[in-house]
């Protein structure tokens, strides 16, 4: 593999590699790019893993080879103190408890000392802290070079960092929104690569949908709001229509959530529409915002700040309107309603042809690397979403003695996985596994209403049962803190939908037990899926074998790729839906698998746990 990038990387061509885990994918291209020699940015999947790189896998690779690389890490703006906002933010009387107040003042304790202003290296702040909303910056607040501490800002300081680094690590949010869309400064970084790697590639067809289609939401609505008083309070504070009209503003806002009764929801604008009051809500808002943006055109000029808000509040004006507007062949409008917001999408239904244009320059090479790209060595999925015809392509299976390590297991008599008491059966015939297993389990659901109802029941079933086994939940707490305490536990059982399904490393005997729900396909009311599949069927294509298939293969082989992590790994990998078995497509996503021994019967389970040493008996 590290042959295949190194050819790449020299004849600045694009190559999409797939290597099972355990590979050593990460040193494959770590090391033909260090002694290739010029400038290379490599985007991971997730801050987390950017970290990994940083911290561990670089370090490690340029002490082997014994080169003088230089490496800068950057991310987003948000994750950088603005002192800008943290000046504000302890101005301001409106905070909203002593608590929030504190850390305000622990972060302004830590800008004046810390050399990166990376609030990650902050410890004792929470991460979801409120007080992290006054102390950092967003693409729509900042004053770029208008501000008065623009000599000292972070967000600069490791821009410049980045700029003068051989290497720089950054991931793909940050890619799409700062390099490729060229964002002040950071636009620059682009141009001068000689390669791009991206790691983590199968999440790219996602984020670009998110990054070329554009969003409004309550979030940005309500921070817009916030800005305009406190700069009004500022700036211009004899105008007092001003503040007010961002008073009526945000009071616009915040019945939005409120006109949808369900937690998580993802709607058409012409279903979302057609809500009681949704459309009239909408309308006040549109109204109020354009009184807003009227008061603040007269009175931009008596500061920066004021002129910024200016700008962001006619930006709004205008993606309200085309979410409100007439249909688009090439675009969905669609909403989504999350637990305490209301997002507006307009989503392009094809990314290939924007992404293809940037990457067929031939002024560097492009590396495409997962674990999880091909079916059984099939590129075309991965490669139409991003129209990369024409790429070379390879693919590398896991080093691991599948057959001997791991054993699949999809139960018998199952219902239908969309009957109402699927979830239930999923826990009955999940617990003798996990008796035997011990806990030490990941429980994969696909979705967030699965998890939480197959939570309460296994509570239930361990009442019963008079056994139990410690029960994480996602969203209890944050993800490394529940990982942290899975491992340390040792007998853990941890409930979790997507967020689990990928990006997770746990090796040894704490993880012995991977049990996925059903086959995650995308639900098929989600309105970018029935979008997509009718542009597909008008093209003539077979939606389901060309779009939905592969995509849930690949998802699919993500969750179970959760399960063996290093050579000396076992464990059983039980799928729950029996339309891996009993459908006739069913034959192709089980071979798409990782090669183990695959059965039916509860009692091979249960025999290939006991032939491990015996377990200590849960708390």
């Amino acid at each position: 593999m590290a042959r295949r990038v190194e050819a790449a990387l020299h004849s600045r061509s694009v190559a999409v590699l797939e290597a099972g885990t355990g590979t050593g994918k990460t040193l494959a291209y770590l090391v033909p790019a260090m002694l290739c020699g010029g400038k290379t940015i490599i985007s991971t999947g997730t801050k987390t893993l950017q970290d990994q790189l940083y911290h561990r896998d670089i370090p490690a690779v340029r002490e082997a080879l014994n080169v003088p690389v230089s490496v800068a890490l950057l991310k987003g703006r948000a994750n950088y103190v603005c002192h800008y906002h943290l000046e504000r933010g302890l101005a301001d009387a409106r905070l909203s408890s002593r608590e929030v107040a504190g850390h305000l003042r622990q972060i302004a304790r830590f800008a004046a000392v810390d050399d990166s202003g990376d609030r990650m290296a902050l410890k004792t702040v929470p991460e979801d802290s409120p007080a992290w909303a006054y102390a950092v910056s967003s693409r729509d607040n900042c004053l770029g070079g208008d501000c008065p501490y623009h000599r000292d800002c972070f967000v600069l300081k490791a821009r410049k960092r980045a700029l003068e680094a051989d290497i720089v690590v950054i991931n793909h949010h940050l890619f799409f929104a700062d390099v490729w869309l060229k964002d002040e400064g950071a636009g620059e970084l682009l141009p001068a690569a000689n390669a791009v790697i991206f790691d983590e590639a199968h999440q790219l067809p996602e984020t670009a949908s998110l990054f070329f289609g554009e969003s409004l939401t309550t979030g940005m609505l309500l921070e817009l709001a916030r800005d305009v008083r406190e700069e009004a309070d500022q700036a211009a504070g004899d105008f007092l229509q001003l503040n007010q009209a961002a008073t009526d503003f945000d009071q616009a806002v915040r019945p939005l959530r409120l006109q949808f009764n369900a937690a998580q929801q993802r709607l058409p604008a012409a279903r979302a529409l057609s809500q009681p009051g949704f459309a009239a809500a909408l309308g006040e808002l549109q109204t109020r915002l354009d009184r807003l943006r009227a008061l603040l055109e007269a009175q931009a000029e008596r500061s920066e700040g004021l002129k910024n808000c200016l700008e962001r509040a006619t930006q709004c004006l205008e993606r309200l309107a085309r979410w409100r507007g007439p249909d688009d062949e090439s675009c969905i409008r669609w909403l989504e309603v999350g637990t305490h917001a209301v997002m507006l999408h307009v989503t392009p239904l094809d990314v290939s042809e924007l992404f293809s244009r940037q990457v067929e320059d031939g002024a560097r090479g492009w590396l495409f690397t997962s674990a999880t790209l091909a079916v059984r060595g099939d590129f075309s999925h991965f490669l139409d979403q991003l129209g990369l015809t024409g790429a070379e392509t390879g693919c590398w299976d896991s080093p691991f003695d599948y057959d001997g390590q791991a054993l699949l297991y999809v139960p018998q008599a199952m219902p239908d996985p969309n009957t109402p008491e699927y979830t239930r059966a999923v826990v009955e015939a999940a617990w003798p596994v996990l008796e035997a297993s011990g806990g030490r389990a990941f429980l994969l659901f696909t979705s967030l209403r699965a998890m939480n109802e197959a939570h309460g029941l296994l509570q239930a079933k361990m009442a019963e049962a008079d056994r139990q086994f410690p029960l994480l939940l996602q969203g209890a707490k944050s993800r490394t803190e529940l990982l942290t305490e899975f491992r340390a536990l040792g007998n853990a059982v941890l409930l979790g939908s997507q967020t689990f399904w990928e990006g997770i490393d746990v090796a040894g005997e704490a993880l012995s037990l991977v049990v996925i729900d059903r086959l995650p396909f995308q639900p098929p009311d989600d309105p970018v899926l029935a979008a997509r599949i009718d542009a597909m069927k008008r093209a003539g294509k077979n939606a389901f074998f060309d779009y939905q298939l592969p995509h849930a293969i690949i998802n699919l082989k993500q969750g179970a790729g959760r399960l063996i992590r290093r050579e000396s790994d076992r464990g059983v990998l039980m799928i729950c839906d029996t339309r891996l078995v009993d459908k006739p497509y069913g034959r192709r996503i089980w071979q798409a698998l990782p090669p183990m021994r695959r059965s039916r019967k509860l009692a091979d389970v249960l025999a290939f746990f006991q032939t491990e040493p015996a377990l200590a008996e849960p708390v």
